[in-house]
């Protein structure tokens, strides 16, 4: 079964690769994405020359060499004008430097003698400590990027494209923390109750193997995302040195409020944070701390609960249009994202609420 994985492993790693390289108007995360495929692709080569050689693969550093490259690629679709360093590849130092001593050491891939008194007990205990501290830290780093940038959407869009909004990667940043968890799991279990259930490594490049299909399929469809400024990173907490005065930022709120009521500008899908900003004359980062401060809100949510209260007083007083048409009608770009939005302010979804009255 393992050489079946592997050799698999091989030509999808250089398969997705080469199709992600060669993407028209590649960016530099469609590089350090290919870049790490092909990585990839020499993990599962040198795991298939360990099987040839010596019948089972040496220790993997799958994990050393899958965190960091996960964070460089979550940090360039996040980052603005982000470019790769030569000193950012020192994150692939601990995987270069446990692969090469592997060798050296000739650490074969199995928990059945970790404990065991030997020479390379040091090497078992240090690799051990090193993929736990990497997937720790370059997880909770990548899950934190991807968040921020979640936030900063909201207060830029009242709709978020799905290219933009980079939930299928949180997704498998979770999916990713899930496996990670079963296999320390697995490997406890090994370690205490040896040859009870097939050997660690089968699930680990089992499991590598399933996430290149995952960044095969969702690396080619990503397109080039939109990066808010970073003025719109302030947190509430610093807007407590702000320089607008009390009555500055009441003018700006009742400015905001009437330019948005009168116009119905809400109604507009594609409104945005820098038109508003462009038709009011007000500077984008200070509608952003008003909207925070004096009314607890984001872009985002601001403008959709005037399109859902729109949609409330229409689906009460027009029947025989179709929930979906009211919606587009109201602003919204999407059946999906009207309904999220209506069910999480109304606790309803927009059928329940028509039913209801």
């Amino acid at each position: 079964m393992l050489e079946t994985v592997i050799w698999i492993g091989l030509s999808q790693s250089l398969f997705a690769g080469i199709i992600i390289a060669a993407k028209p108007k590649a960016q530099v995360q469609d590089k350090i994405l290919s870049a790490w495929l092909f990585l990839l692709a020499i993990e599962f080569l040198s795991c298939g020359i360990d099987f040839l050689l010596w019948g089972t693969p040496m220790l993997s550093s799958s994990f050393l060499l899958f965190n960091p490259a996960f964070y460089l690629y979550v940090k360039s679709l996040t980052t603005p004008n982000f470019k790769l360093q030569k000193l950012q590849l020192l994150h692939l130092t601990p995987y270069i430097v446990f692969e090469l001593s592997t060798y050296i050491l000739k650490q074969k891939f199995t928990l059945n003698d970790f404990f065991l008194s030997d020479s390379n007990q040091w090497f078992r205990y240090a690799f051990s400590i090193a993929s736990v501290i990497s997937w720790i830290i370059y997880n909770y780093l990548s899950i934190i990027m991807v968040s921020k940038h979640r936030k900063k959407l909201e207060n830029e869009f009242s709709a978020i494209q799905k290219e933009n909004n980079l939930k299928w990667l949180l997704f498998l940043i979770i999916i990713y923390n899930l496996y990670c968890g079963f296999s320390l799991i697995l490997g406890i279990v090994l370690v205490s109750a040896p040859n009870s259930i097939p050997p660690h490594y089968i699930y680990n490049y089992s499991a590598l193997l399933i996430l290149i299909y995952i960044f095969g399929f969702y690396g080619l469809r990503q397109k080039r995302i939109f990066i808010p400024e970073k003025t719109n990173e302030i947190s509430k907490e610093k807007y407590a040195k702000s320089v607008l005065t009390d009555a500055r930022k009441s003018e700006i709120k009742n400015r905001i409020i009437s330019f948005v009521e009168d116009t119905e500008a809400y109604l507009k899908p594609d409104i945005n944070m820098t038109w508003l900003s462009n038709q009011t004359g007000i500077p984008k980062h200070n509608i952003t701390e008003v909207l925070s401060t004096e009314m607890n809100k984001n872009f985002f949510g601001f403008i959709n609960e005037y399109r859902v209260k729109k949609v409330k007083e229409l689906l009460m007083r027009k029947n025989d249009y179709s929930i979906e048409g009211i919606g587009y009608e109201c602003g919204f770009s999407s059946k999906s994202s009207f309904f999220t939005v209506f069910k999480s302010i109304t606790g309803m979804t927009p059928s329940e609420y028509r039913k209801s009255d």
